[in-house]
């Protein structure tokens, strides 16, 4: 079942954050059976070729991929896409109008503007007609990350805008931009405000957080998990060994 399918029908969506290269991190997910792997391509190596065979690894093991670019380049999300990502994830929006054009960036006429083929691997390399490979495209997940204060402040409409589908409030960028620490009450209030409108406009709300504990009690329909920093902590804790010396 597609991503966003499974999005629409109610589940909890759980998958964890990598950048490239990650080979084993994008089978071990598909082997746990996770529901998706998010390759960043913003603060990491943004390599196409590299990135093709993370999404043709992960479809071997049955594992969706949404990329994160770097920025709302309709070039950029146009390769993502035509590689066979699920969807997109682009930083720092601020506006409707800005999310506005992250959508059309990603969708086909009539509803967007993304540049058409069906020889990319999204359409089989023209093994699927231009009309089957319109209706997959229709399921392309779009998530627009606020992680200022300009974007908090326009979360109503940011939401509200047809054919995004969910919301990530990006706390580490956000405290800088408030002028506050990781983790400060101020981050805390912003992020709960753009969830609250999220819900009020019926879009899903993507979060980040560092354990399974979290993840249970996080207010989200994607649950990203920080595999760095799970994994850092996991290796320190056999470095500490059972006495934790």
């Amino acid at each position: 079942m597609k991503l966003k399918a499974k999005l629409r029908s109610g589940a909890r969506l759980r998958g964890g954050i990598v950048r490239l290269p990650a080979e084993m991190l994008v089978e071990l997910s598909g082997i746990a059976g996770l529901d998706y792997v998010l390759v960043d391509c913003e603060h990491g190596p943004a390599d196409l070729v590299v990135l093709q065979q993370h999404i043709a690894l992960a479809q071997a093991h049955g594992v969706a991929v949404l990329v994160r670019v770097g920025r709302a380049d309709a070039n950029q999300v146009l390769r993502v896409l035509d590689l066979g990502a699920e969807g997109i994830v682009v930083p720092h929006v601020e506006s409707a109008r800005e999310a506005v054009e992250v959508v059309r960036s990603a969708h086909y006429p009539p509803f967007g503007e993304r540049g058409f083929a069906t020889y990319s691997r999204a359409g089989r390399y023209g093994a699927v007609t231009a009309q089957e490979h319109v209706r997959a495209a229709a399921d392309v997940v779009v998530i627009a990350m606020v992680e200022t204060a300009a974007g908090v402040e326009h979360a109503a409409e940011i939401v509200a805008v047809d054919g995004l589908d969910a919301v990530w409030v990006g706390p580490a960028d956000l405290a800088v931009s408030l002028g506050v620490p990781p983790g400060d009450a101020a981050v805390v209030r912003a992020k709960a405000e753009v969830h609250r409108r999220a819900r009020e406009a019926g879009s899903a709300v993507m979060s980040i957080v560092s354990s399974a504990e979290a993840g249970a009690v996080e207010d989200a329909d994607f649950v990203v998990y920080n595999l760095a920093h799970i994994l850092l902590g996991t290796f320190r804790s056999l470095r500490a060994g059972p006495g934790g010396d």
